[in-house]
């Protein structure tokens, strides 16, 4: 460990006012407080956090570790954000933020990951990424595990998680004002979600969540958030769903994260079957076979909004009431390499917004000249 400049310890806390950097094999084992008033960043090797106290990270600086570890079982209280650069490792203990707001997070840059996640040791508060389109956030609160799966058709700038073991009408979310295919909406627990891009997520269920006090049998799940313009809580739709009112998964279809101020489990008023969109493959040569987009269950939905995107996210198709008009050549205005030879060879996605069922879709096509 290279100590560049001033580090001062004080009792109560390690304060750095210069600049650490830790090599690739060099510890650096935390028992105190650490306030990060200076450049710690660039590192290599691996922090500890240990002890039998709580412990709490402050200052003006973002700390960037390499790989970390937590081995405390009071935890420890991130009053900023500290970014991980590669592996965290969760053996005891949380790391713990606040809920009032997402300034101070556990933050995963590109490429990182996580192990040994479980009840006793995770993110009591806000996680976030950075250029990470699939994830699943390490989250719950004090007692158990409650993750959320994110999987974005881009890699987002940042997105944040939280989870909350309470009731939504705490938060001014109230369970009553729901659309009208909504019978009920948990009153025990929620995520929070914050992110710009387009995306599905996973979530579970426990014996803790009560499905049953919500929902007859499971063909009346659905996951809903509360939608900040509309002031509703409305339906985030069903592509996949496991298991029983006991314990199960259950995947959306793709929505914008900051178009709702929470998201939980709700139960329809009316059964439906789960509706399934594929991903699909088009080869536009004239042979009959596969020359245009042909999506059979939007016959169930004629409202309905069919958006191509190219991989870096840009609108390439759109058309509303869509009947199999895509045969590989764009509609939009944006810029677009020699138009009339049609879209280049490549992995498209596309979202698919079926009106007249509420239900909101993505996937993806592959293109081939």
């Amino acid at each position: 460990m290279l100590l560049a400049t001033q580090l001062c310890m004080a009792q109560t806390a390690l304060y750095n006012a210069g600049n650490i950097q830790i090599h690739d094999g060099g510890n650096l084992g935390f028992h105190t407080n650490l306030i990060n008033d200076s450049s710690f960043s660039d590192n290599l090797g691996l922090v500890g956090f240990y002890g039998d106290e709580n412990l709490q990270v402050s200052g003006a600086f973002v700390p960037i570790f390499f790989d970390v570890e937590i081995v405390n079982p009071q935890g420890v209280f991130l009053n900023t954000a500290v970014s991980i650069a590669n592996n965290a490792n969760f053996v005891d203990g949380d790391f713990q933020t606040s809920r009032v707001n997402s300034d101070a997070f556990l933050n995963f840059e590109p490429n990182s990951f996580y192990s040994g996640e479980n009840d006793a040791s995770k993110v009591d508060g806000f996680a976030a990424i950075e250029g990470i389109s699939n994830f699943t956030f390490p989250v719950g609160d004090a007692t158990q595990l409650r993750s959320l799966r994110l999987n974005a058709t881009g890699n987002a700038d940042v997105s944040k998680c939280a989870y909350f073991f309470e009731d939504p009408n705490n938060e001014g979310l109230n369970t009553a004002i729901r659309t009208e295919i909504l019978a009920n909406i948990s009153t025990l627990e929620l995520w929070r979600l914050e992110g710009s891009t387009l995306g599905s997520v996973t979530l579970s269920w426990n014996l803790r969540s009560n499905m049953g006090a919500i929902a007859p049998d499971l063909n009346f799940v659905t996951l809903v958030g509360w939608n900040i313009s509309q002031r509703q809580w409305t339906s985030l739709g069903n592509t996949a769903v496991s298991g029983d009112l006991n314990a199960g998964t259950m995947t959306s279809a793709a929505f914008v994260p900051d178009d709702y101020a929470a998201l939980t489990f709700g139960s329809l008023a009316e059964a439906t079957e789960i509706l399934v969109l594929d991903n699909y493959w088009l080869s536009p040569n004239n042979d009959g076979i596969n020359d245009v987009l042909i999506i059979p269950e939007l016959e169930l939905s004629p409202s309905n909004l069919l958006q191509i995107f190219d991989r870096n996210g840009i609108p390439v198709f759109q058309q509303e009431n869509y009947r199999n008009e895509f045969s590989g050549f764009a509609n939009t205005d944006n810029w677009i390499i020699n138009p009339d030879q049609g879209l280049p060879t490549g992995i498209y996605y596309y979202t698919a917004e079926l009106y007249d069922l509420g239900l909101s879709y993505q996937g993806y096509l592959y293109l081939e000249r």
